[in-house]
């Protein structure tokens, strides 16, 4: 019995690594999609993140510009978005295509350039971890906590987040009342694109310590799937991001467990398949916000 729970233990503790960058990116692009935008390309902002980040601590050894670095990065590939796709009204799919085709290719670039490998980079510089029952717990997991319930109460309490949600409902009738949409759509896609680049810089600085081509893994859709299931609720997302990270951490211990080394492989794929279950059963059931990725033209 208490080998069991000490199993359990192990895949909770196991889950908040690859939950941390679900929720923040979640919660990001939950706020950007109330305001009426799609950013499919939180992945390709995650990636550029975790590498600009890991760059920076690389060669400073400075943890808190490492993660400023990665902050800016997400708003500026938000902005650019925002740009394109809101001011320029621009198709909002291709344009998140192009981010995540565009990191890709620099992640690959900047690896071969800077350090000779088109595997992954050194060792980096981590942020100190919290001892909870003697597992290391990230300090980005209180943060992670205090952002979606601030998130929440910003949507759902205060008046900007009325602005916001009305931008997403019915933008002409938001701005008959005065609401600039243009001006919160790019301000809430920025916010979003910031929160990614958190999610990012946790990746290479925080959970790995050090970056890889292919860090990010696919979790940016998997984090569109939790904005799906949380009903871009921000609270509601901190659930989604735990269960795809126990989902994450029962396929590493299945992996650990399994004596077949084919078997280690095929358990790699039970995250994914859980997000698939998952937004097969909650699309059907998910109120869209009506103006969701549908350009803005002021009559």
């Amino acid at each position: 019995m208490v080998e069991v729970l000490s199993e359990v233990a192990d895949l909770i503790a196991g889950s908040i690594p690859p939950m941390i960058p679900l929720v923040l990116a979640g919660v990001g692009e939950i706020i950007a999609e109330r305001s009426g935008v799609v950013n499919i390309g939180i992945e390709g902002t995650m990636l550029l993140s975790a590498l600009t980040s890991g760059v920076t601590a690389y060669y400073t050894g400075n943890l808190a510009l490492a993660i400023t670095v990665g902050l800016v990065t997400g708003a500026l590939l938000g902005a650019l978005h925002a740009l394109l796709g809101v001011l320029l009204r621009g198709d909002q799919i291709v344009i998140g295509v192009g981010v995540n085709l565009f990191a890709y290719g620099m992640s690959v670039v900047t690896l071969v350039y800077m350090w000779g490998t088109y595997g992954n980079s050194p060792q980096l510089p981590t942020l100190p971890k919290i001892y909870v029952c003697c597992y290391p717990i990230s300090t980005l997991l209180p943060v992670s906590v205090a952002i979606s319930l601030l998130s929440w109460y910003v949507l759902f309490r205060t008046k900007w987040g009325l602005m916001i949600r009305a931008c997403g409902e019915d933008p002409k009738a938001a701005e008959a009342m005065g609401v600039n949409v243009m001006r919160v759509r790019s301000i809430a896609t920025v916010v979003g694109g910031m929160l990614a680049g958190l999610a990012g810089s946790h990746l290479s600085l925080d959970w790995v310590g050090q970056f890889t081509k292919e860090i990010t893994a696919g979790r940016g859709f998997i984090a569109l799937a939790n904005v799906v299931f949380s009903k871009w609720n921000p609270i509601n997302a901190l659930l989604g991001g735990f269960i795809f990270g126990f989902f994450e951490s029962l396929a590493i211990y299945l992996s650990v467990v399994s004596l077949n080394p084919s078997m280690a492989y095929l358990f790699k794929i039970v995250p994914y398949v859980a997000t698939l279950a998952v937004v097969t059963v909650f699309m059907r059931k998910a109120k869209i916000p009506p103006a969701l990725g549908k350009p803005y033209i002021k009559e």
